[in-house]
């Protein structure tokens, strides 16, 4: 069973620039929304990825990390092409697509890390969450409890970074002990080597991966 990790942040927050440190061949993009990296390495990525076209890959499972970039994305282009759809039920099959989704992840291999880059929102208790559409997702499943890991990307005075503890009105979580630090360098290849460590996983290559 592969490792499911959660990045939660608001854009702008250095969700997508946490990818830098990868090297290309190391971790599979899907660029749900078709945007441009924003740095200049060449990462293996899939522009305009759809619900199938992952489930493929993942399926496949040829490489050890991959990201869904922005998750949300999935939900909203799917509710803009129902949107004339009365009813209920195009609720449903959004929830059922992306729970679907965090299934196979789950499903992957023992040295597999997905990780779903993913908007927040906040409840009427103000306390942050994952954003969906719909209802079904928040009140039968609670998205970040399919997670082990929910990191927040976020930036102030000092510059970008994780944040690995809540201070009770997130969702962030970890292992004991995976994280020695409140906050760590926004370096997803650097999130992904203390995954690694701690659940002694394989590296990312055969020769060891990193740079």
């Amino acid at each position: 069973m592969g490792v499911a990790c959660l990045i939660l942040g608001h854009s702008g927050s250095g969700k997508s620039t946490s990818l830098r440190n990868f090297n290309e061949g190391e971790i599979g993009i899907f660029n749900v929304a078709g945007k441009p990296l924003p740095f200049r390495k060449k990462l293996t990525k899939l522009d305009k990825a759809a619900y199938n076209q992952i489930h493929q890959s993942l399926a496949k499972n040829s490489m050890r990390a991959y990201v869904v970039d922005d998750a949300n994305y999935l939900m909203a282009f799917q509710n803009f092409k129902l949107a004339k759809q009365a009813g209920f039920g195009k609720f449903v099959d959004m929830a059922v697509n992306f729970e679907q989704l965090l299934e196979a992840a789950n499903s992957t291999s023992d040295d597999t890390v997905v990780y779903f880059f993913m908007h927040p929102d906040y409840d009427e208790a103000g306390r942050m969450k994952a954003k969906t559409i719909g209802k079904m997702l928040d009140n039968q499943l609670t998205i970040e409890g399919m997670f082990p890991i929910v990191l927040l990307a976020d930036c102030d005075d000092s510059g970008y970074h994780f944040i690995t503890k809540s201070d009770g009105t997130t969702p962030v979580k970890a292992p004991m002990g995976m994280f020695e630090d409140d906050k760590i360098p926004n370096d997803l290849a650097l999130v992904d080597a203390y995954i690694r460590d701690y659940w002694q996983m394989r590296p990312l290559t055969d020769d060891g991966g990193g740079e």
